[in-house]
C-alpha cells in the first residue's frame, strides 16, 4: 500500500512512537569469539595500552527483562504518560496559568489534578515493574559452581554489570561469591575455619579419614585446592568452567565437556524454550571427555580454546570448534546446553560457558518489555484530538469576534473599553488573550479525570478477574492473574489467538486407551478414572545373580517404564516388586478381558486355536516393551508392564524383559536400531535372543498404519481388513495410533546387510539417503501383529473451548516446535482444530525439488479458494486495497487482518461444495522463514490463512513464534505451572488451565470492553454538557471567554457532582449475563467488531451533548429573562439562573449515564443520584457562608434559587427534553429493531429460567447468530479431553485430506503416535556404541547355532512349548 502523506502521514508517525526505541538501543550480535582454557590470551587481543579490545569483551551473564532503573525511570515514565495527547494539554494549560494575566485561581491549585494524576500512574507503572525486578533477581542470583582454586585464572574478558533498580537488597544472596574470596584474603591459610564446612564451596576428591571411612575433604582446610566455588549467575563469566548438578538450570550457553554418566550423556528438559517436557539427549565432546574433576579442569596439560560463531538467535545450529593440541574437534548443537533449560536424570555435567547474558539463545529469541496500550486507549487519541480541534475552534472563534466586537465599540465610546488603544490594551492583543482565557475556561472539554479513572476502572476490572472462583485453578491454588492492568478491554476484542501447543492445550501426559491385537480389540473407551501418579502394580520380582550394570541407571527404570524423570528411583531393575506409573503416564491400563486371554495364553494348548492368539499377544506385547529408546514410548512400555510384559533395565545392548510365558528373564542382544524420522514415519530394532535354543535374530517394527501396511508380506488379508477397520474406530474417536509388526530374519540376510548399512552409516556423502534405503531393504515382509491407541490428553475442556472460540469468531493459530507429521498427528481430532473430515493444506519449505514457498501458496489459493479474488485474472496476486490497522504495540500494519466466516459453504466456496470439510493451513518452520521475509510474502500468507479455520505452525523457532504472534497480538496469555515461567513472565494474563481462556474473554473481556468504551463515552458526553452551556453563555458575555457557572461549581464538576455513574458504568454495567455470553460465543462478534466504541459512537455522544447543553442554556436562560423573575421587580444575578443551569446539567448527566446503563444494581442507584444529593447539599451549605468568612459571590442566593418557581418547573422540562432523543431511539431500536444482545436481554427478563444454549436455533433475528453447521463439530472429552464422535467415519477418499502444496502430493492422513526425538543423540550413541563393538571385529557373521526352527508366525519371540501348558498359581482359599 503506498504511504500516507500530509497531515495523515504526520500523524501515523506520532501514533507510532515508541518510547523503549530511545531507551533500548537494538544491540547488534557480538563477532566471532575463541574462548580461551587454560591460557592467557594472544597478544593481538590487547591494544597498545595492554587493554583487552572490545571486540573481544562479552557481555555480563546479568539479564534485565524491566523496563525501568533508578535513572531512566522518571524520564521514560514521563515520556510514555505524555504520549497522551490529553496530558500534553493539561501541561500546556497549567503553565499557562503560571503567567498572572491568566491565572484564575492559585498556579499550584491548577497544576495539582495533573500531578496526582501522573504520580498514580507512575506509581502503578513503578510497582509492575518492581515485580519485574524482583523476578529478574531471582534469576540473576540463582547459586551455580563454578572451577575455583589451584590457581585457575578465566583470561576472557567481561564487561560490567548493570546498575538496577532495586540493587542492593538480600546482600548475602548478591555478596555470596564475594564474602567467599573475603574469608580466604582474611584467613589464607584456612586456620580459623578449620573443621567448619564452607557450604559454598565443594570438592571432588573423597579421602580416607584414617578411621575406616571416607570423607569429603574437609572444607576449611586448604581453599587452594581446586574446587567447585557456588557463585549467582550473573558473575558468571564467558570461560568459566562450571559443574550443574541434576534437576538445576542452566545459567547461560555452555558446551559439554563431561558428565556423570558413562557414556558422558546428558538429558536436559526445554520447557523454558519450547514448552515441551520430553527430555532431549545431549553428548559431551569427545576430546575433553577426560575433565571429570577440579583437578583435571585445573591441570594445564589441559589447554584448549574454543572457536565459536557470534551469537545467533537460531536455537537449532551451532557451528564451533575445540581446539586441543593439534588436534580439531567439532562443536554442534547436539553438545551444548543452552540457558534457561534443566538438566534432568544426569548426576552432574562439567562444561564451558561459552554465551552469556544477552548473546544466550533464550535472551536474543525473546524481545524488550513493551509499552502496551490497549485499543481502545489508541482509539482515544484521535478522540481526544478532535476536541481538541474544538477547543481550538472555539477559542478562535472567541478572539475574533471578541476583538471585532471592541474594534466597532471603542470609537463609539464604549465605557468598558476606555483607554483601549494602548500597546498591551488594545483589540488585537485582547483578542489573543481573550483566546488564551478560552483555553482555560473550556479546557474541561478534555476531562482531566477521564484517565484517572480509567486507570482505576481497570485495576478493578484486574481484581475481578484475580477473584472469579470459575477461572481458579484448585490443583495449584493459581488464580487468573492480571500482569498488566490496562489490557482489559482488549480481552474483549480479539480476532486471533496464537497458542504454543505443548502445556497450552495438552497436559503432556499419555494415556493407553486400547489395542487390537490379533482381529481382536482390547481396552475401555476412555471411561475409567485417570489413577493418580503414586498408583502401584505387584509384579513377581525377578532374582538376578549377576550386579546391575552401573549404565542401568541412565535407561529405562524398569517400575516406571520408559521416560521416567526421577533419577535412581529403582536402584536395583531387577528386583522391583511394583510397577508405578511413569511420570509422563497418567494411568495404568486395564482391561480384563485381555488379563484373562493373557493367562489362557499362558495354559494354552500349543495344538490349539487359541495358541495363535496367544504367540500374538505374547509378540504384541514384546515389541511394545523392546521397541523404544531411553525417552520414548513411556505409554507404550507402561502398558505393557501392566499387562505383566515388565522391561527390566538394559545394560549396554542387553535388554531384560520379564514376562508372563518365562519363569525366567528374557535377554536379548541389541544389534541395531533403525531410528525414526518424520519421512520413515517407523523405527525398528533387529534383536538376537540370547537364551532361546537357536539365539534367532528379530526385527521389531512399529509406525504409522499406512508406512508398516505398505511392507506387510502376502496373505493375511483378513487380519489386514479387521485390523484397518480398527484404525480407522480409533482415529474417530481422537486417539493416536501405531501399528506393530515384526519379521524374523535370517542368518546370512543379516550378514549380507549388516555389511551394506555399516557402509551406508560411515559414507561421507548423502549418509541419510543410504541409510534410509538400506533400511528400507530389511523392514520389508513384515507380520502383522496389531494396533495401538493412545490419547495424548489434552487439559480439560480443551476442544470445548476451542469449538466454542471458533462460533465466537475467533480463529486460532498454533505455533509449536513439534514436527510437521507429528503435529497433524496431535491436533486431529481431539482438539478441534482438525476435524476428522478437515482438508489440510502444507506449505514446505526447504525441497530444493519442489515449488518455492511462494508458487506454493498460490497454487494452494487457485485450487482451493478460486473465487476469493486473491488472485486476478491475469494469474497475479490482486494488492488489497489500503486499509488502516494497527497493532499492540501502536505500529500500523501495512495490511488488515480480518475474519472470514468459517462455515462450510464459506470456506470453500460453492464450486467446491461436494468437499466434506474446510481447510487448515500448516506451515513448517524453514517455509515460515520465506513466508516472513519480506511483505509480498507476508501479506500472501495472511490473506490465505484468513481463508482457513485454523493454522498450525511447525517446527517453529522461539523467534519465529515471536515474529508471528507480533503481526497481530495484543495480549498475551500464559498458562501458569504447564509452560515455561518464560512465557507466563512475560505474559500479560496468567491462567491456570487454557479452558479458563473462554471465560477470560467471552466474560471479563467483553464486559471490560462494552463498559470501558460506554464509560469512555459518556465521560466525553457529560463534559460537552458542561462546556456547551459555557459557550452558549459566550453569546450573551460579548464572547469574552468568562465563567457562567460560578467557579467552584467547574471545579467539581468532574469529581463530587458527575464521576460517580461513569464509574458505576465501568465497574458494574453488564450488557448480558455471563451464563448467556458463556452459553452463545457468537455474542462475542459484538466486542470482537469493536461494536461497543468508535468514531461513529463518539460523534453521536457528542452531538447528544450539545443538543442538551442547548435546551438546559436557552430554556433557563430565556425563562430567567421575562420581566417577572422576581417578585420584589429586581433584575436578576448571573448566578441565580446559572446554578439552575448547574441543577439542571448535573440531573440531565447522571440520570444520561443511567440510561445507558444496562443493569441497575444498588451500586448504580447509588452513583447515579450521589451527585444529585451532594450538588444540592452544597448549595444550600454554600450559600449560606458568609463572606466574612470566605470570599463568596452567592451568599444568600438559596433564597432567590429555591424560592423562584423557575428552578422548579425549569428542572423537570430540561431533563424531560434533554433526554427524550435518547430515550426514544434506544425505546424504538429495542421495540422495532433489536439486536441479539436486546433479545437475550428480554428472554432473560421475561423466562429468567429458559435454557439459552439453544437460543441460536429458536428463529428469528436471534437465529443469525447460529453459524452453519462447521466441519468441526462440538465434541465431548474423557475428563475433558478425549473425543467421542458416535457412529463410523465416513472413509471417503477426500475425507481428512492432506495436499502437500511442495510436491502436489494429496493422501489420507489417519495420524499417528510417535514421541521421539529425531536424529536425538540418545538415538545416535546407540548406533555408534554398536557399530564400534562390531567394528572391533570385522566378521560379522553369527556363532555356529542350531538349525532354527520354522519362519512361521507359530514361532513368534520364541515362547516356550513348556509354557503353553502350565497353569498359573491358584490363589489361596480359592480352591
Amino acid at each position: 500500500m503506498s504511504p500516507k502523506t500530509g497531515f495523515a502521514g504526520w500523524y501515523a508517525k506520532v501514533a507510532a512512537f515508541n518510547v523503549e526505541d530511545i531507551f533500548t538501543r537494538k544491540r547488534e550480535p557480538g563477532p566471532k569469539r575463541s574462548v580461551f582454557v587454560n591460557q592467557n590470551l594472544p597478544e593481538e587481543y590487547r591494544d597498545h595500552k595492554g587493554r583487552v579490545k572490545s571486540d573481544h569483551v562479552y557481555v555480563t551473564n546479568q539479564v534485565i527483562t524491566s523496563k525501568y532503573t533508578i535513572i531512566t525511570f522518571l524520564p521514560r515514565n514521563l515520556l510514555e504518560q505524555f504520549r497522551r495527547v490529553a496530558n500534553m494539554f493539561f501541561l500546556a494549560i497549567a503553565i499557562l496559568q503560571f503567567f498572572n494575566k491568566f491565572s484564575t485561581i492559585s498556579p499550584g491549585l491548577v497544576i495539582f489534578p495533573l500531578l496526582i494524576v501522573l504520580t498514580i500512574t507512575a506509581l502503578k507503572d513503578a510497582y509492575e515493574d518492581v515485580k519485574r525486578h524482583q523476578s529478574d533477581r531471582r534469576v540473576n542470583h540463582t547459586p551455580v559452581r563454578i572451577l575455583s582454586g589451584g590457581d585457575w585464572t578465566n583470561p576472557n574478558a567481561m564487561s560490567k554489570k548493570s546498575r538496577t533498580f532495586v540493587r542492593g537488597l538480600l546482600p548475602k544472596v548478591r555478596n555470596m561469591g564475594k564474602s567467599n574470596r573475603s574469608k580466604q584474603d582474611q584467613d589464607p591459610d584456612g586456620e580459623a575455619s578449620l573443621g567448619e564446612p564452607d557450604p559454598n564451596i565443594d570438592y571432588d576428591d573423597i579421602v580416607d579419614g584414617g578411621d575406616g571411612q571416607h570423607h569429603v575433604f574437609q572444607h576449611g582446610q586448604d581453599h587452594s585446592r581446586p574446587h567447585w566455588k557456588k557463585t549467582i549467575w550473573e558473575d558468571i563469566r564467558v570461560g568459566d568452567i562450571v559443574k550443574i548438578m541434576n534437576n538445576e538450570p542452566f545459567p547461560a550457553d555452555i558446551m559439554i565437556c563431561a558428565t556423570s554418566e558413562e557414556e558422558n550423556v546428558a538429558f536436559v528438559e526445554t520447557k523454558n524454550l519450547d514448552g515441551e517436557t520430553n527430555l532431549k539427549s545431549r553428548n559431551a565432546v569427545s576430546a575433553l571427555t577426560h575433565l571429570r574433576t577440579a583437578a583435571d579442569c585445573v591441570n594445564k596439560s589441559n589447554t584448549f580454546r574454543i572457536d565459536c560463531d557470534r551469537p545467533d538467535v537460531n536455537m537449532y545450529k551451532l557451528n564451533a570448534a575445540v581446539r586441543f593440541g593439534k588436534d580439531t574437534v567439532p562443536v554442534d548443537m547436539q553438545m551444548t546446553l543452552l540457558r534457561g533449560t534443566v538438566l534432568r536424570n544426569t548426576s552432574w555435567v562439567i562444561g564451558v560457558v561459552m554465551y552469556t547474558g544477552v548473546d544466550t539463545r533464550i535472551v536474543m529469541n525473546s524481545g524488550g518489555t513493551p509499552s502496551k496500550r490497549s485499543k481502545v486507549e489508541r482509539q482515544m487519541n484521535p478522540q481526544v484530538f478532535l476536541n481538541l480541534v474544538l477547543l481550538g475552534l472555539m477559542a478562535v472563534a472567541c478572539a475574533i469576534v471578541d476583538s471585532t466586537l471592541e474594534k466597532r465599540d471603542y470609537p463609539a465610546g464604549a465605557p468598558w473599553l476606555y483607554n483601549d488603544n494602548q500597546k498591551n490594551d488594545n483589540p488585537s492583543i485582547n483578542g489573543l488573550v481573550t483566546w488564551a482565557f478560552a483555553l482555560i475556561t473550556f479546557q474541561n472539554i478534555v476531562p482531566i479525570s477521564l484517565y484517572i479513572s480509567i486507570e482505576f476502572v481497570r485495576t478493578c476490572q484486574a481484581a475481578f478477574i484475580y477473584f472469579d472462583k470459575d477461572i481458579f485453578y484448585d490443583k495449584t491454588g493459581q488464580a487468573t492473574l492480571a500482569r498488566s492492568w490496562n489490557l482489559s478491554d482488549d480481552l474483549g476484542q480479539i480476532e486471533y489467538i496464537f497458542s504454543d501447543k505443548t502445556g497450552t492445550l495438552t497436559q503432556n501426559s499419555m494415556v493407553f486407551r486400547q489395542c487390537s491385537i490379533g482381529g481382536q480389540v482390547y481396552g475401555d473407551n476412555g471411561d475409567g478414572d485417570t489413577r493418580m501418579s503414586n498408583d502401584v502394580e505387584e509384579v513377581v520380582p525377578i532374582a538376578s545373580t549377576e550386579k546391575p550394570n552401573s549404565d542401568l541407571r541412565s535407561s529405562d527404570d524398569s517400575s516406571t517404564a520408559a521416560g521416567s524423570q526421577a533419577l535412581h528411583r529403582v536402584p536395583d531393575p531387577l528386583g522391583a516388586k511394583t510397577v508405578k506409573l511413569s511420570d509422563q503416564v497418567l494411568m495404568h491400563f486395564k482391561d480384563e478381558k485381555l488379563k484373562m486371554d493373557i493367562n489362557n495364553a499362558v495354559n494354552a494348548d500349543p495344538e490349539s486355536e487359541n495358541a495363535a492368539h496367544a504367540r500374538s499377544l505374547n509378540g504384541f506385547f514384546s515389541v511394545l516393551s523392546l521397541c523404544h529408546t531411553v525417552l520414548t514410548a513411556a505409554a507404550l512400555v507402561q502398558a505393557a508392564a501392566d499387562m505383566g510384559y515388565v522391561f527390566r533395565g538394559r545394560d549396554r545392548e542387553i535388554l531384560r524383559l520379564q514376562t508372563p510365558f518365562s519363569e525366567e528373564l528374557e535377554q536379548y542382544e541389541l544389534l541395531n536400531i533403525l531410528e525414526f524420522t518424520s519421512a520413515r514415519k517407523r523405527m525398528s530394532v533387529v534383536l538376537r535372543k540370547l537364551d532361546g535354543e537357536d539365539g534367532r535374530l528379530f526385527l521389531l517394527s512399529k509406525g504409522a498404519d499406512n508406512v508398516i501396511f505398505e511392507r506387510l508380506r502376502a496373505g493375511n488379508t483378513e487380519l489386514k481388513e479387521v485390523t484397518e477397520k480398527h484404525l480407522d474406530e480409533f482415529a474417530s474417536n481422537g486417539l493416536r495410533t501405531l501399528t506393530l509388526a515384526y519379521k524374523v530374519i535370517q542368518e546370512d540376510e543379516y550378514r549380507q546387510w549388516s555389511e551394506r548399512y555399516h557402509d551406508a552409516t560411515i559414507a561421507l556423502d548423502d549418509r541419510d539417503t543410504k541409510i534410509e534405503a538400506v533400511s528400507d531393504e530389511l523392514e520389508q515382509d513384515l507380520r502383522l501383529l496389531g494396533a495401538t491407541a493412545i490419547e495424548d490428553r489434552l487439559q480439560d475442556g480443551v476442544p470445548e473451548t476451542i469449538a466454542d472460540l471458533k462460533r465466537a469468531g475467533i480463529k486460532i493459530w498454533v505455533a509449536t516446535g513439534d514436527k510437521l507429521e507429528t503435529a497433524i498427528g496431535n491436533y486431529r481430532h481431539s482438539t478441534n482444530l482438525i476435524g476428522r473430515d478437515s482438508n489440510i493444506i502444507v506449505l514446505r519449505g526447504g525441497n530444493h525439488h519442489g515449488r518455492p514457498v511462494y508458487q506454493q501458496m498460490i497454487h494452494a489459493v487457485e485450487e482451493f479458494f478460486p473465487e476469493s479474488g486473491i488472485i486476478g485474472e491475469d494469474g497475479n496476486v490482486v494488492e488489497e486495497p489500503p486499509a488502516s490497522s494497527s497493532n499492540g504495540h501502536g505500529e500500523e500494519r501495512p495490511y488488515p487482518l480480518r475474519r472470514v466466516d468459517t462455515g462450510v459453504s464459506s470456506i470453500v466456496g460453492q464450486n467446491n461444495g461436494d468437499r466434506p470439510g474446510g481447510f487448515v493451513l500448516v506451515v513448517d518452520g524453514v517455509a515460515l522463514t520465506h513466508a516472513l521475509a519480506d511483505e509480498r510474502h507476508k501479506s500472501l500468507l495472511l490473506r490465505l490463512a484468513t481463508l482457513c479455520e485454523g493454522v498450525i505452525c511447525c517446527r517453529v523457532s522461539p523467534l519465529q513464534k515471536a515474529l508471528v504472534v507480533r503481526l497481530a497480538a495484543d495480549v498475551g496469555v500464559g498458562i501458569s505451572g504447564e509452560e515455561g515461567l518464560q512465557a507466563v513472565n512475560s505474559s500479560d494474563y496468567a491462567i491456570g488451565q487454557f479452558r479458563f481462556l473462554k471465560k477470560l474473554l467471552l466474560v471479563h473481556g467483553h464486559w471490560s470492553y462494552a463498559r470501558n468504551g460506554n464509560m469512555i463515552l459518556n465521560f466525553f458526553y457529560k463534559n460537552i454538557v458542561c462546556i456547551g452551556v459555557l459557550w452558549w453563555f459566550q453569546i450573551y458575555d460579548a464572547w469574552s471567554s468568562n465563567y457562567v457557572f460560578e467557579y467552584t461549581y467547574l471545579l467539581f464538576w468532574n469529581s463530587f457532582w458527575t464521576l460517580c455513574p461513569v464509574i458505576a458504568i465501568g465497574l458494574f454495567d453488564r450488557i448480558i449475563d455471563s451464563d448467556i455470553l458463556m452459553e452463545l460465543p457468537e455474542l462475542y462478534s459484538y466486542g470482537r467488531t469493536g461494536r461497543w466504541f468508535g468514531i461513529k459512537w463518539f460523534i453521536i455522544y457528542m452531538l447528544d451533548g450539545i443538543y442538551q447543553s442547548a435546551i438546559i442554556f436557552f430554556l433557563i436562560f430565556f425563562a430567567y429573562m421575562t420581566p417577572a423573575s422576581r417578585t420584589d421587580g429586581y433584575q436578576i444575578g448571573t448566578y441565580e439562573f446559572s446554578s439552575t443551569m448547574v441543577f439542571a446539567a448535573v440531573l440531565c448527566t447522571n440520570l444520561f449515564n443511567g440510561l445507558n446503563t444496562n443493569v441497575w444494581t444498588g451500586w448504580v442507584f447509588f452513583s447515579v443520584f450521589i451527585g444529585i444529593i451532594l450538588v444540592w447539599i452544597y448549595t444550600a451549605i454554600y450559600s449560606l457562608i458568609s463572606p466574612g468568612w470566605i470570599v463568596t459571590p452567592i451568599y444568600g442566593n438559596y433564597r432567590f434559587l429555591f424560592g423562584s418557581a423557575y428552578f422548579w418547573l425549569g428542572l423537570p422540562l430540561t431533563v424531560c427534553l434533554a433526554l427524550a432523543p435518547r430515550y426514544l431511539a434506544k425505546a424504538w431500536k429495542f421495540g422495532f429493531a433489536p439486536d441479539d444482545i436486546d433479545i437475550m436481554r428480554w428472554v432473560r427478563k421475561m423466562e429468567p429460567h429458559r435454557n439459552v444454549s439453544h437460543e441460536a436455533q429458536i428463529g428469528g433475528r436471534l437465529a443469525t447468530l447460529h453459524r452453519p453447521a462447521s466441519v468441526v463439530s462440538r465434541r465431548t472429552s474423557h475428563t475433558g479431553s478425549l473425543v467421542s464422535v458416535n457412529g463410523r467415519p465416513s472413509m471417503d477418499p477426500r475425507s481428512a485430506s492432506r495436499t502437500d502444496m511442495s510436491t502436489g502430493v494429496r493422501s489420507v492422513h489417519r495420524g499417528f503416535d510417535f514421541s521421539m526425538e529425531e536424529n536425538g543423540v540418545a538415538m545416535r550413541r546407540m548406533q555408534s556404541n554398536l557399530s564400534e563393538r562390531r567394528q572391533s571385529s570385522r566378521n560379522l557373521a553369527s556363532p555356529q547355532l542350531p538349525k532354527r526352527r520354522r519362519d512361521t508366525l507359530s514361532n513368534v519371540l520364541s515362547i516356550p512349548r513348556g509354557l503353553l501348558g502350565r497353569r498359573p498359581t491358584t490363589p489361596k482359599g480359592q480352591d
